[in-house]
């Protein structure tokens, strides 16, 4: 008799459908207690066997939510993180990571393979981007889904204005005295895209622009996001002729790897040369770097929330927070604080 018990004895016998009794067992948290507990019962009464995770998930009311991310890549992404797992800590779910290589303007294969129906009741896809096939798969399956660091259409985003963190750089280089600028950026695999690292170089340009400086296109570089590479670039830029005085870095790490330049060429800074780097994360105050302030904890605290009121109210209108910058200057520029 057990081996023939189904999913679809279950449903009959609990009078409700065959996606009730699946959401039971995969997404305990999309079903309520009364329900879960009627099934789970009826379950064992007919001696029905699903796979032992399901039913565990299912018996401690446990629901499921993935993260997918470039964490190997961005050292910032594990702070939001830490802010997801805050705002969830208290709640009955369980938290899926999911690694993503880079977020330099390429949609990740993982939204177009993952299997998400039974595997996950939610999901927050953070700093890189969501295409159009993407979005419509999502929507289709009816995965509550919230996006950090991008936008789109019908989803719940939180966001910062990269474009006004490169002026906000630019604003401060300037008011600092430094007349030659130049910028080190992650290099792009794909150009339909614009990425934050374009978004602040942008921003970067046009600020200088506001202030009648032309940043050089010589004086633009991209660069594997490694340290080492930002080191290299930052070296041969120093070496030249008409060496800028300033450098604006599109993280943190890469304005690790240009303070090591200038100091393995002997000069100094702040004064013979500006740097400036973005997130203000662990190692730009360690190493005392200017750096723009983004919220990073909180803008995963921030997302997971939204995820939550997406999961209690699927059919809410979307939301999209937009969190603020400050620009956090130190040792390599300057010491006061610019707010933006």
């Amino acid at each position: 008799m057990t081996d023939r018990v189904t999913i679809y004895h279950v449903a009959e016998q609990a009078g409700v459908s065959i996606s009730t009794v699946s959401l039971a067992m995969n997404s305990p948290s999309r079903v309520s207690e009364a329900t879960r507990s009627r099934i789970l019962a009826i379950a064992d009464e007919l001696g029905f066997e699903p796979k032992a995770e399901a039913i565990t998930r299912a018996r401690r009311g446990v629901g499921r939510i993935g993260v997918l991310a470039p964490f190997s890549t961005y050292p910032s992404f594990y702070e939001r993180l830490n802010g997801v797992l805050r705002a969830v800590r208290d709640e009955p779910l369980e938290v899926v990571v999911l690694d993503h290589e880079s977020a330099a303007t390429t949609p990740s294969p993982l939204l177009a393979s993952l299997p998400f129906t039974g595997r996950m009741d939610g999901l927050i896809v953070m700093g890189m981007p969501l295409d159009d096939d993407v979005a419509t798969r999502l929507t289709s399956g009816r995965m509550p889904t919230v996006l950090l660091d991008m936008t789109h259409d019908g989803f719940d985003t939180v966001e910062i204005d990269d474009v006004a963190g490169g002026r906000m750089v630019a604003a401060h280089v300037c008011d600092m005295g430094y007349q030659h600028h130049a910028f080190i950026g992650e290099e792009q695999q794909s150009q339909l895209y614009a990425s934050p690292c374009d978004r602040r170089l942008d921003g970067f340009r046009a600020g200088l622009g506001d202030r009648g400086h032309r940043l050089p296109e010589r004086h633009v570089v991209r660069v594997p996001n490694r340290r080492e590479a930002a080191e290299a670039a930052a070296s041969e830029l120093l070496a030249s002729l008409d060496r800028p005085c300033a450098i604006f870095a599109h993280d943190d790490l890469l304005a690790a790897g240009v303070l090591q330049a200038v100091r393995s060429l002997g000069l100094d800074t702040p004064h013979g040369v500006g740097i400036v780097g973005f997130d203000d994360s662990e190692l730009a105050r360690v190493l005392e770097l200017t750096s723009v302030r983004q919220p990073l904890l909180e803008s995963g605290n921030t997302a997971a929330r939204l995820l939550l009121n997406r999961l209690r109210e699927p059919d809410a209108t979307a939301r999209n927070v937009r969190l603020e910058l400050l620009l956090m200057a130190r040792a390599t520029t300057a010491t006061r604080v610019v707010g933006g």
